[in-house]
C-alpha cells in the first residue's frame, strides 16, 4: 500500500463509484460538498458571491461544482481533462485565496470530506464496508489531489515529514477534520440561509407534497452536530426509524438477493468523448438540466414526462439557458468567469503535466 499510485488509486476509486456503491458514493459526494456549509467562513464567502444566495445562480453553480469534481474523479489522473478540471478548479479559487478570503485550513476541511464522507456513507448504508486496499485508495487518490490544488499538510502531525500511506493520511486527517468541527462548526444564520437553498436544489426533482420528507431525509442524514449549525430541525422519530429500516432492507437485498453488477450497468456520468461542437455532456443530473443533451429520450422518455408534469424545464428548453451543446471545462464556474483565466490555466496545466504523472505521492 506504501507504493500504491496514484495511477491505482484512481482506477480503484472509479470502480468503487461505477460499480460497487455507485449511488450511496455519489450522494455521499454531494453531502461532502453540503457539509461545508456548515462552517460559516465558507457559508458567509458564498453568499457574499451571491452563487447560492441567488436562484438564478445556485442550480448553475451546483451543476459546475459537481461537474468539475466530477471531471478529476472520472478521468486518468494524466489525462487531458483531469487536468483541465483541476486548473480551472485552482484558478476559480486562487483569487479567494490569496486575498485571505478562502482560509486555508476551509481547503483542508473540505478536501477532507470528499476522501472521508463516501468511507462512512458505504460504512452506514452500503451492504459491505470499504477493505483496506479500498481505504487506501480513497486516501492515496485525495492526498495527490491535495497536492495539485496545492493544500498544504502542515496542520496534520505528519504533514512536515511525509505520510506512510493513504490510510496513514487518512486517519490523521480524519482526526484533525473532527477537531476542526469541533471548533469551527457553530449555529450561525448564514449557514441555515445557504442551507435552504442547497435543500431546494437537492429536493428539486421531488413533487412539492413529497419535498417535505425529502428534508427529513437530508436533515437525517446530517446529524445532530450539522444540525445545530444549520438550525435545522430534527426529524421525527418515527421517519427515521422508517428510514433506517429501509436502509437495512437494502442492505440485506443488495448482499445475498443481488447480483454483481455487470460493466455495462456502470454509473457514467459524462461522455467520454467530445461532441461535433468540441463540449461534453452530462448524462445524468439532479437539478436544472445544465449540460444535457436534448435527445430523444431526454425530452420524451419517462424522466422527461415525470418533469414535464412537474412542470419543470427539459433539456433544450429557454435556448441556450442551460447550456444544451455541453460544457468547456475550461469555461466552467460562475458566469462571471467565463472567457477568463485561460493563461493561468495554461501555467497550471504546465506544472501538472510536470509533477502528476500518475505516480506514488508518498516518499
Amino acid at each position: 500500500m506504501r507504493s500504491m499510485t496514484d495511477q491505482d488509486a484512481w482506477a480503484i476509486q472509479k470502480t468503487i463509484m461505477q460499480t460497487e456503491f455507485p449511488f450511496i458514493v455519489l450522494k455521499s459526494l454531494q453531502f461532502a460538498l453540503f457539509r461545508t456549509y456548515g462552517i460559516p467562513t465558507i457559508s458567509t464567502l458564498l453568499l457574499k458571491t451571491s452563487q447560492l444566495s441567488n436562484s438564478t445562480t445556485s442550480f448553475k453553480r451546483y451543476a459546475d461544482t459537481g461537474t468539475l469534481i466530477g471531471e478529476f474523479m472520472a478521468f486518468d489522473p494524466r489525462s487531458e481533462r483531469a487536468q483541465t478540471a483541476i486548473a480551472r478548479t485552482n484558478f476559480l479559487h486562487k483569487g479567494y485565496r490569496a486575498s485571505g478570503k478562502i482560509i486555508e485550513a476551509d481547503m483542508l476541511y473540505t478536501l477532507s470530506l470528499f476522501a472521508l464522507e463516501p468511507i462512512r456513507f458505504v460504512r452506514q448504508f452500503e451492504w459491505r464496508e470499504m477493505t483496506d486496499m479500498e481505504r487506501c485508495a480513497v486516501g492515496t487518490y485525495w492526498k495527490s489531489l491535495g497536492d495539485a490544488l496545492g493544500i498544504s499538510y502542515t496542520a496534520l502531525p505528519s504533514g512536515k515529514i511525509g505520510f506512510q500511506d493513504g490510510i496513514h493520511w487518512l486517519e490523521e486527517i480524519g482526526v484533525w477534520s473532527e477537531q476542526y468541527e469541533v471548533q469551527h462548526m457553530k449555529p450561525h444564520p448564514r449557514n441555515k440561509e445557504i442551507a435552504e437553498k442547497t435543500i431546494d436544489v437537492l429536493v428539486y426533482n421531488l413533487p412539492n407534497f413529497v419535498k417535505p420528507l425529502g428534508r427529513y431525509f437530508v436533515s437525517h442524514l446530517m446529524g445532530d452536530r450539522l444540525r445545530a449549525a444549520m438550525i435545522m430541525e430534527e426529524p421525527p422519530a418515527l421517519f427515521s426509524g422508517l428510514l433506517a429500516l429501509t436502509f437495512k432492507l437494502r442492505k440485506l437485498y443488495l448482499r445475498y438477493l443481488s447480483f454483481p453488477r455487470p460493466n455495462f450497468m456502470r454509473l457514467d456520468v459524462f461522455t467520454d468523448k467530445p461532441n461535433k461542437h468540441g463540449r461534453n455532456w452530462v448524462l445524468i443530473y439532479d437539478g436544472a438540466p445544465f449540460y444535457v443533451q436534448p435527445t430523444i429520450w431526454n425530452r420524451w422518455g419517462p424522466m422527461a414526462w415525470f418533469k414535464w408534469a412537474l412542470g419543470q424545464p427539459l433539456p433544450g428548453d429557454d435556448g441556450d439557458r442551460y447550456y444544451p451543446q455541453g460544457y468547456h471545462t475550461y469555461e466552467l464556474g460562475p458566469k462571471y468567469f467565463e472567457g477568463k483565466g485561460n493563461k493561468e490555466l495554461e501555467d497550471f496545466k504546465k506544472t501538472l503535466r510536470q509533477q502528476r504523472l500518475g505516480q506514488c505521492p508518498f516518499p
